[in-house]
């Protein structure tokens, strides 16, 4: 009998996008050499712009400064994809996991994530779909409801989906969504007719989507807090 596969879930809550970065690094790190099993965080972001490696400034529509008087930060990753908005009410997962334990090539894990959010939707009545060619990410119609930006490291995964709950859409404004001109950006509370939980009921709505999608049969769920584990790292926040 097959032994169902775990993952660790860390409910982290809100935590600054540095924060969590350097989290994943170590978690990365502890993950190459087995120290951890697959672990997934889920949370939220302050508001929060980040641009991937190919550094394409050209799609942040204003300034640094202007960006700090709208009390945004910016920041500069080297996860794959656009220019993209992270901020309150908009649940993001950053799996931490081996690609090669669970049997997942590059392109198979991330039709998994858009496949994630796309389940997600569907238990609200909303049709979503996979961009087309060019167009990363998870789409209602023309809309962009769910954003994708990984990294893989010898195989280990970080970064990962943003999905909009019900997020301030006007943080849009200020970019070219993962560099795609002419589309809008929409949520779940625009697209659905149903009542909507609270975030953490569709956070955690949508863990469960990702752990079915990807075999975890075993889930191990914890409250974590972000400052206090690096701080066992000794890192200095």
């Amino acid at each position: 009998m097959r032994v169902p596969r775990t993952l660790e879930v860390w409910k982290l809550g809100t935590v600054n996008y540095l924060q969590a970065l350097k989290l994943q690094e170590k978690l990365v790190s502890d993950r190459k050499v087995h120290n951890i099993p697959d672990t997934l965080l889920a949370l939220q972001h302050p508001p929060t712009y980040t641009l991937g490696k190919r550094r394409t400034d050209h799609n942040l529509l204003v300034s640094e400064a202007e960006l700090k008087g709208i009390g945004a930060e910016l920041h500069y990753t080297q996860r794959g994809g656009d220019i993209t908005f992270h901020g309150p009410r908009q649940a993001i997962l950053y799996p931490i996991v081996s690609l090669r334990d669970i049997g997942f090539g590059a392109r198979r894990y991330v039709e998994t994530l858009e496949l994630t959010m796309i389940e997600l939707a569907s238990q609200y009545g909303v049709k979503a779909c996979p961009g087309q060619a060019g167009e990363t990410g998870v789409w209602v119609g023309e809309r962009k409801i769910g954003a994708i930006g990984v990294r893989i490291s010898y195989g280990v995964t970080s970064h990962g989906l943003a999905f909009n709950i019900d997020p301030d859409l006007n943080y849009f404004k200020h970019i070219v969504p993962c560099g795609i001109a002419d589309k809008e950006v929409t949520s779940l509370r625009k697209e659905t007719d149903l009542a909507l939980p609270t975030d953490e009921v569709v956070h955690d709505q949508l863990i469960s989507c990702f752990a079915r999608l990807f075999g975890y049969g075993n889930l191990v769920w914890k409250d974590a807090d972000a400052a206090s584990i690096l701080s066992d790292y000794g890192e200095i926040n």
